[in-house]
């Protein structure tokens, strides 16, 4: 889990944590000072706490080997003392301090405070780091699904069209080329300008405009579409091509039972920071073709939404016999 490498920024904070131990160990204020004695009994602390925090730990705490590593701190703690008994005969010869029963009770009272804090911080900053680097795999396992999810729209945008654009050059309809020229630029900006997780609303809204000019053209006469889009700033931005696959799906699934009286009505405003699309179309349903509710768009737009805007989104999606209605309300960010 953790290994003995330690960064830079750990190295500091380490370095401060000793120091203002060292601090509140040697702290006696009727004689205020750091005496030798004490940065020797310190250095032993640390590195029994070096030795427990960077050693120990990895290798059996962090890997679930608990009663190793309680064996080996039991350890650590039998050699501290005894190291704690040769150095207070050390300094203090002939006194009261030096001897096997103080040794133990100072053991449990000061060298077991201080060796638990800076292993204790130790830890901490291990599971800080761990919990930071969950984060970051969450974050680029959800950067990953929403560029799968993103990678889809296109294939899926291109297969609808190719196939119409095919029928629309085996009549050699004039309006082919309009087609084509529409259909270029709504690939251009799906494939350069929606890199990034979000996009200017307004900028995003020009491209549904002209995702609807492309659909209508494949309309003609057959039905009506209504579009109705508010005044909107440009301060806000969105998530790119979400808005598009219901708009995709309104014509497509419109186009598939019937050859006449399609209706679409799509409508888009902002209230406060909530962007409310509507979308609404009749269709007739056709045999063996599965629920307009149950395409891949769909759901893939689905899970963009509850990674992109958490609690933070509505989506109804209403399907009844002949109508297929979808209300979606996003609560949008300032750049």
């Amino acid at each position: 889990m953790k290994h003995a490498t330690i960064s830079r920024k750990e190295l500091v904070f380490q370095v401060i944590l000793h120091v203002l131990v060292l601090l509140f160990y040697s702290f006696d204020r009727n004689d205020p000072g750091i005496t030798l004695a004490q940065c020797v009994f310190f250095l032993v602390y640390t590195i029994s706490a070096g030795l427990i925090t960077y050693y120990l730990m990895p290798k059996f705490l962090y890997k679930k080997k608990y009663w190793q590593f309680f064996g080996w701190v039991v350890a650590v703690f039998v050699v501290v003392i005894i190291t704690e008994e040769l150095l207070e005969i050390v300094f203090y010869p002939g006194t009261k301090r030096a001897g096997i029963v103080p040794g133990i009770y100072f053991a449990f009272f000061d060298i077991l405070p201080i060796i638990t804090i800076l292993s204790g911080f130790k830890f901490a900053w291990d599971a800080i780091e761990s919990q930071h680097e969950v984060e970051k795999l969450k974050s680029y396992v959800q950067e990953s699904e929403l560029q799968f999810l993103k990678s889809q729209i296109n294939p899926h945008f291109l297969f609808n069209n190719l196939n119409n654009l095919y029928s629309y050059a085996l009549e050699g309809s004039p309006k082919t080329p309009e087609i084509i020229l529409e259909m270029s630029g709504v690939l251009r900006y799906m494939l350069y300008e929606c890199k990034e997780k979000f996009v200017p609303l307004k900028k995003e809204l020009e491209q549904v405009s002209n995702f609807i000019k492309l659909y209508k053209l494949q309309i003609e006469e057959r039905g009506k579409v209504d579009f109705r889009i508010s005044e909107i700033g440009s301060e806000y931005k969105i998530a790119p091509l979400i808005l598009i696959v219901f708009i995709e799906n309104a014509f497509k699934h419109s186009q598939s039972g019937q050859s006449k009286n399609i209706e679409i009505d799509i409508d888009i405003r902002l209230e406060n920071n909530t962007l409310i699309f509507k979308c609404l179309n009749n269709f007739e349903p056709v045999e063996g073709l599965d629920s307009v509710a149950k395409g891949i768009g769909l759901q893939n737009v689905g899970k963009r939404l509850k990674l992109l805007y958490p609690n933070k989104h509505k989506l109804e999606i209403e399907e009844s016999e002949k109508l297929f209605s979808v209300n979606l309300s996003m609560q949008l960010e300032k750049f």
